[in-house]
């Protein structure tokens, strides 16, 4: 009989989905109008895409509830992982954890994007 690996806990998948979009959401405000600049679109119409911008405080709240709860899963919490699960590996949650601090690295760098941005002007 072939023995059946269990893969790692999916029980939360849209820890990291949230958080992404979020932070896309509130970053759309400022990242779309430089984008589309360095893209070679210019123009005074490019002023009127800030219309995003009222609602980055919330964006800005979600990202990081996401983030907050995506470190719960992986440092506070108990693992549900049973001995010899793909998941109680050191290996594996050595990278679950490297991944999730670039990820909010990259999170929290579009997230302060408005207050750098000037910078690249």
């Amino acid at each position: 009989m072939i023995s059946e690996q269990k893969n790692p806990d999916k029980t939360m998948p849209w820890l990291g989905i949230g958080a992404v979009l979020a932070a896309i959401g509130a970053s759309a405000c400022c990242v779309g109008p430089l984008l589309l600049l360095t893209l070679g679109f210019g123009g005074a119409w490019m002023s009127t895409l800030t219309s995003m911008e009222a609602i980055r405080p919330l964006f800005f709240a979600l990202t990081l509830l996401f983030i907050w709860l995506g470190f719960i899963k992986l440092y506070l919490s108990k693992s549900e992982c049973k001995e010899g699960d793909v998941c109680a590996s050191s290996k594996v949650q050595r990278n679950q954890r490297l991944i999730f601090w670039i990820g909010s690295v990259c999170l929290l760098s579009l997230l302060s994007f408005p207050w750098y941005a000037p910078y690249f002007l």
